[in-house]
């Protein structure tokens, strides 16, 4: 590296670490992953948690005894990338298809969906981490939704600053993007829009997601090699880490492998490698 490479690097990282501190005061990603350039730490992860039925399975235990530690499994994973300087971290909780598994299985993650929200406030707010919600309410018990707007409030409320999970509930990427048209369609038949106005910018502000930075990097445990209807637009230029770790086995140091997995892509966007 020529002393001129060298000191483009020293300020594009100095200013990713201005960017990171900025958003996340307490974050210090050259202490957590000394061996990453803060340029190279993912804004934005998503994660397809994939496995908790599995673990659960391995060890003879029923499958909700799987979902129980992967929610433990959240929280180790949000607190770390939030000291890694990991600003959005978009978790898949509960999909449209997700309708289609045994009803007691469907009883107890709705369950364990309303007492993560309870159980996990104080923390998450110690943390100064802020709740975010996608996906259609619709179909949701109303004792889920009124704890998830609870979270949202109060965690939005004391902190400002600090890193967003965003919990992908009853969500599914078709469903958000019909969602989006639909409404985009409204506009436009009451004369707001004209065709000719409708970008992916628009596109973009009438995602569930409206407002967050697109993923840089999605996650997806238990070895799968699908998409299962995620995100479809906002991962379009996402680099992708697939791991064969069951969620509920996800740890801190599974998380640095991902975002150094990352750190090493060449993200060319469509365009040519430096240097190509």
């Amino acid at each position: 590296m020529t002393e001129s490479t060298k000191s483009e690097a020293d300020v594009a990282a100095n200013a990713a670490l201005a960017r990171i501190r900025k958003a996340l005061p307490d974050a210090d990603p050259q202490k957590h992953l000394p061996d990453v350039s803060p340029e190279r730490i993912p804004r934005h992860i998503a994660v397809i948690m994939d496995g908790n039925g599995r673990w659960a399975v391995k060890q003879g235990k029923p499958r909700q005894f799987g979902h129980q530690h992967g929610a433990e499994t959240v929280r180790r994973v949000v607190a770390e990338a939030g000291r890694l300087g990991i600003e959005y971290v978009t978790l898949y909780s509960f999909s449209t298809e997700n309708w289609k598994r045994p009803e007691d299985e469907i009883r107890d993650l709705m369950a364990l969906c309303e007492l993560y929200c309870k159980s996990q406030l104080e923390e998450l707010v110690e943390n100064s981490i802020r709740v975010r919600v996608i996906g259609r309410r619709e179909g949701l018990p109303e004792t889920v939704l009124a704890a998830l707007d609870n979270l949202v409030e109060v965690t939005h409320a004391k902190s400002p600053t600090g890193p967003t999970l965003c919990l992908a509930i009853n969500y599914g990427s078709r469903e958000e993007i019909l969602d989006a048209t639909k409404s985009i369609a409204k506009k436009a038949a009451a004369g707001e829009l004209t065709p000719d106005e409708i970008t992916s910018d628009v596109m973009g502000e009438h995602l569930y997601t409206a407002g967050m930075p697109d993923p840089d990097l999605l996650i997806r445990t238990a070895g799968e090699m699908r998409l299962s209807n995620y995100l479809l637009w906002q991962i379009s230029y996402a680099e992708i880490y697939v791991t064969e770790t069951l969620w509920p086995d996800f740890y801190e140091q599974d998380l640095h492998n991902a975002v150094r997995a990352y750190a090493k892509r060449d993200r060319r966007f469509g365009g040519l490698s430096k240097g190509s």
